[in-house]
Formats: structure tokens, sequence, C-alpha cells
């Protein structure tokens, strides 16, 4: 199965500030000031968090869909958690998901299963390899 999703970021001459095109779609990445950016715009990280809440949002909204079950809006709410350990800094994501709409807890059950069938999660929960190469 052949998946030609692509992005091409290019950092500018000014800091950390990058352009990102995706198909039609112009995005900026930046850090933030006290890091040596100048706050242009979201970091990678926050990219990131932003790609996995909307993929497990929507995969959930597709998911109740078929079966016919009104949520109303979802939200998911994703954060980077860092934590002490005796090997060091240990860094893991979290994510809360609520409904506008109430579910049931069999509902609720499902939906959390399949929250985690996200594309986006599952390519960072199963460490997904990238190929690196420089190019001329």
């Amino acid at each position: 199965m052949s998946n030609n999703t692509t992005a091409t970021v290019t950092l500018t001459q000014k800091n950390y500030l990058a352009e990102a095109k995706m198909r039609n779609h112009f995005a900026v990445i930046d850090e933030p000031l006290d890091f040596g950016g100048d706050d242009n715009g979201p970091t990678p990280v926050e990219y990131l968090l932003t790609a996995i809440g909307g993929c497990v949002s929507i995969t959930l909204r597709m998911y109740a869909q078929r079966k016919g079950w009104n949520l109303g809006k979802i939200t998911v709410n994703m954060s980077q958690k860092e934590q002490l350990t005796p090997q060091g800094i240990k860094k893991s994501l979290v994510e809360e998901i609520s409904f506008e709409k109430e579910v049931t807890e069999e509902q609720r059950a499902k939906l959390l299963e399949i929250a985690g069938k996200c594309p986006v999660a599952k390519m960072v929960k199963e460490a997904t390899e990238i190929e690196s190469k420089i190019t001329i």
C-alpha cells in the first residue's frame, strides 16, 4: 500500500522560523521567545499534539457516524508530560477526550478503544521508522 502524503519544511534565515507546505496548505513553525525563536507559530511538538488530537477526533467521528451515535462536538486535549526518573527525564503524551453529548459506559469503552486506532497516534506509539538522507 502506497501513501503519498508529503510535507515540505524550509527553515528560513530568521532564527527558528520554518515554513511548511502540505498539499495546498501552508503553516509556519517557530519556537517561543524564551527558546530563541520569535513565537511566530506553534512549535513542532505543538503540531504533533495537534496532529494526534485531530486524528483521534476524526477517527471517533467516523466510527460514531457508522454506528449512528450523535456525540456532538468532540474535544481532544493533548499535552506533553515530563517526569523525572532515575534514568532522566521521561516524556509522555496525555490525551483527554470529551463529548458534547452524553455517552453510555459501553459507548465510552468502545470509543476509547477506537481512539487508540487513530493512524497518527499508532505511528507515534509504534515508533515509525524514519529513513533519513541528505540530498544534493
